[in-house]
């Protein structure tokens, strides 16, 4: 199964009747029944650490058991690093299926010998379901721009902040957290073009939340210069400029693009 076909059975499913996974800007988990599972269930970090790391690589393989003790903790020995990946394993069952036997299969891990999975289907996640609607807004930005615009708010309104933020120095987690950092940006930058005649106050808005993401996205400054442009405020739209000027001089040392510096001249000439 692909990975788009797998995240459109996801969206099929009922979010209600499934374990939900919350990820940006938190780590949350709501088991079916409605009910937030407790800080405190969870007992050891480690036992969280590893459910993250399961979420984080859901639709890679499966991973080997000693796969996951070198990346999630280096510095273990082979005996202290069995004995932590035993007791968070457990204590995963335990705290996701408090009503599972001991003898019954985990609806939830999937185990093949040494190797663990997260069965991807009997969730939902919050990252998945944003990267559904920002498929299904991109394949609609031309032949459904309305409807595009639909998806992507769906999408945007979702991202609460980074991928779990509590693993920020993790690096296990840092390539997942990018690219969904991208694929954010990347929607709000089609909302703002979306809106930008019809509504560019709209679009100054949406390049704005893009840039609290990441301030040196030269995209969402060039879309905040046309708006204030459309608006009839040109001091905004050089301002925006200066300020873009600076931030990638003083992070990347680098000038903005050249198309960035035409529009500048453009705005100045009107």
């Amino acid at each position: 199964m692909t990975l788009d076909s797998e995240q459109s059975n996801i969206n099929l499913r009922d979010k209600d009747s499934q374990l939900q996974v919350y990820t940006l800007g938190q780590f949350r988990v709501d088991r079916p029944n409605g009910k937030t599972i407790k800080s405190k269930e969870w007992g050891r970090d480690k036992t969280t650490e590893l459910f993250q790391y399961l979420i984080t690589t859901r639709h890679q393989r499966a991973s080997h058991k000693e796969q996951i003790i070198s990346r999630l903790w280096p510095e273990s020995d082979q005996k202290s690093g069995d004995r932590d990946f035993k007791v968070a394993m457990h204590g995963i069952n335990k705290v996701i299926e408090p009503d599972k036997s001991s003898r019954s299969e985990a609806k939830y891990i999937i185990r093949q010998g040494l190797t663990y999975q997260l069965a991807s289907e009997e969730l939902w996640i919050d990252s998945d379901e944003l990267e559904i609607y920002i498929a299904e807004g991109n394949q609609q930005l031309i032949s459904d721009p309305e409807n595009a615009k639909e998806q992507l708010y769906k999408a945007v309104n979702l991202h609460k902040g980074n991928y779990l933020p509590n693993r920020l120095f993790a690096d296990w987690c840092a390539e997942e957290r990018e690219r969904l950092q991208v694929i954010t940006l990347a929607a709000y930058i089609s909302l703002a073009e979306l809106n930008l005649e019809d509504n560019p106050a709209e679009s100054i808005r949406l390049s704005q939340q893009a840039l609290l993401i990441d301030d040196t996205w030269e995209d969402a400054y060039r879309i905040q210069m046309e708006a204030y442009a459309l608006k009839g405020n040109r001091p905004l739209a050089i301002k925006t400029y200066q300020k873009c000027e600076k931030v990638l001089k003083k992070e990347f040392g680098i000038e903005p693009l050249p198309i960035t510096k035409n529009l500048l001249e453009s705005i100045r000439s009107k």
